[in-house]
């Protein structure tokens, strides 16, 4: 059997998805059509916006669906119109089983995480957060509970002190095309083995929506567990903090999306200082030099650049 008798309809929306998708058409599979988010607003311009899997799919002239809603009649119709031998499914919704339970061979999909740890929205971000030293991803079918379903193939890779979130999304989006073509390349030849997740346990670590209240820095806590927590949250939706001149009532945010760590001392007070050209961030366990860093109201900047209109010794944070 060739790559071209076997027939897939795939759902995604972000560049993410995009990658993968591109690996599958590289390989030679029948991809029927490309089901992705209805175009919305964005930006400060509101203007609409064509998601990157859309914009994929129109350039390689796929066909393409954008249901507004997935238990539409008309679009289930469609579906099983299509006869495809699998649907798989990258950074979408949450389908209804009206539609995974279509296809003959079923409805896979990558999760970027090693499962069961890190079900949920956001796993890249929770795992760096977490100060795990290695992360992964994860293919597997798709039922009626989010990240629950039968594991297909896993592939792991490492996370280095100082990469963030976005690094290691990068490799994670090349990583996990290898591993959804593997994937397929199994289920097309019966050589699937899909083996059950545990639903529960105390050691798993869920990875739930990151809101913006989530992202301000706990200034109490530890040196590493700072750095993790700006690393997890860079570029976005990057961490923050709270900021008032000496002089003033006036709060800003002030958004961190890179730092190092420079030592573990213990300190008095938290601060913010200026060292040898360098925008450093005093905790009370510990010291990080901030490196790309973004004041409310200004672009984001290295800090060289920063500390040229901007004196620490007026600045004070807000706890």
């Amino acid at each position: 059997m060739i790559n071209k008798d076997f027939s897939i309809v795939f759902m995604g929306t972000p560049q993410f998805a995009v990658t993968i998708l591109d690996k599958i058409i590289s390989e030679g599979y029948n991809v029927k059509a490309v089901v992705t988010a209805t175009d919305k607003p964005a930006g400060r311009g509101r203007k609409i916006q064509e998601s990157e899997v859309k914009q994929y799919a129109k350039s390689n002239q796929l066909r393409l669906m954008q249901p507004e809603n997935l238990k539409d009649d008309s679009f289930i119709d469609e579906l099983k119109k299509l006869k495809a031998d699998l649907f798989v499914v990258v950074a979408f919704r949450m389908l209804p089983k009206v539609v995974w339970e279509i296809p003959e061979f079923g409805t896979i999909n990558l999760h970027g995480s090693l499962l069961p740890q890190y079900r949920g929205a956001a796993p890249i971000n929770w795992a760096v957060i977490h100060g795990e030293k290695k992360t992964g991803v994860t293919t597997f079918f798709i039922n009626d509970q989010i990240d629950t379903g039968d594991i297909l193939l896993q592939a792991e890779l490492c996370i280095e002190e100082n990469e963030t979130a976005g690094d290691i999304h990068d490799k994670m989006m090349h990583l996990g095309a290898e591993t959804v073509v593997r994937t397929i390349q199994r289920i097309r030849e019966n050589k699937a083995d899909a083996i059950p997740q545990p639903l529960t346990g105390e050691d798993l670590r869920p990875a739930p929506k990151i809101f913006r209240e989530d992202c301000r820095i706990d200034l109490r806590k530890d040196v590493d567990s700072i750095h993790n927590f700006i690393r997890g949250l860079s570029p976005y939706p990057a961490s923050w903090i709270r900021l008032r001149k000496k002089d003033s009532d006036k709060e800003y945010i002030f958004k961190v999306f890179e730092a190092r760590k420079m030592n573990s001392e213990e300190h008095t007070e938290l601060r913010l200082a200026k060292i040898d050209d360098k925008l450093v961030l005093h905790v009370f366990k510990g010291t990080l030099e901030l490196q790309i860093v973004q004041l409310e109201g200004k672009k984001r900047m290295d800090s060289k650049q920063f500390l040229t209109g901007f004196d620490p010794e007026h600045w004070e944070l807000v706890s």
